[in-house]
C-alpha cells in the first residue's frame, strides 16, 4: 500500500513538472515569451490601427505613448486630436489641433480635422476658411476635404442649416486619418 502511494505522488509530482502540468494537450494556448531585446512596435501604428476599428479611447493611450517616444509632433498632435475629435471631446480637439497646425503649417490632414472640429463647434465661417486652406495644401486631390468645404460653403449660406439639422451629420473617417462629414439619410 505504502509502495503503491508513493508511487502515485512520484507520478504527480513528475507529471507537474512538465510543460502543462499533468493536464497538457498537444495545443496548448499559452501566451508568447516576451523577448527582452524585441522591439515594441511604434504608438503611432497602433494608435492608427485602433483608430480604423473605432477604438478611439485606446488609440489615445497609443498615441499618449507615441508622444512619449517621439515628443509633440505635428503628428503625433494630430492623432492626438483625431482621436480626442472620435471621442466627442471637441474642446481638447480642437487645442491639440491648433497646436498641431503650429507644429506643422503645410499637413492639410492636420487642417481638414480642425475644420471638422470648428464645424461641429459651430464655427462654420472659421471652419471654412480652414477647409480652404487644407484644400489648397492638397492641391484639391481629397475628396474629403472638398465635401467638407462644399458642407462648411453651404451652412454659411443658409444660416438656418444649424440646431436640429446637426444631429443629421455624422463623422466618416477617411485615409489615415482624414474626416469626413456625412449627411446620414
Amino acid at each position: 500500500m505504502k509502495f503503491g502511494l508513493t508511487a502515485c505522488l512520484t507520478l504527480l509530482l513528475l507529471a507537474a513538472c512538465s510543460t502543462g502540468g499533468p493536464f497538457a494537450t498537444d495545443d496548448p494556448i499559452y501566451a508568447p515569451a516576451i523577448d527582452p531585446r524585441g522591439e515594441a512596435v511604434d504608438g503611432l501604428v497602433v494608435g492608427h490601427q485602433l483608430m480604423e476599428a473605432g477604438e478611439y479611447e485606446l488609440a489615445l493611450e497609443a498615441y499618449t505613448r507615441a508622444a512619449g517616444r517621439h515628443g509633440l509632433t505635428g503628428e503625433v498632435l494630430t492623432s492626438l486630436g483625431s482621436a480626442n475629435l472620435g471621442l466627442g471631446r471637441l474642446n481638447q480637439s480642437e487645442r491639440l489641433l491648433r497646436q498641431a497646425v503650429e507644429a506643422e503649417p503645410e499637413w492639410a490632414e492636420a487642417w481638414n480635422n480642425l475644420g471638422v472640429v470648428l464645424l461641429e463647434r459651430g464655427k462654420t465661417a472659421e471652419a471654412a476658411e480652414v477647409f480652404r486652406r487644407a484644400y489648397a495644401l492638397d492641391n484639391g486631390e481629397s475628396d474629403a476635404i472638398r465635401d467638407n468645404l462644399r458642407l462648411a460653403l453651404a451652412k454659411i449660406e443658409n444660416p438656418g442649416y444649424a440646431g436640429s439639422e446637426q444631429q443629421d451629420y455624422r463623422l466618416e473617417r477617411r485615409g489615415s486619418g482624414t474626416y469626413l462629414i456625412r449627411r446620414i439619410g
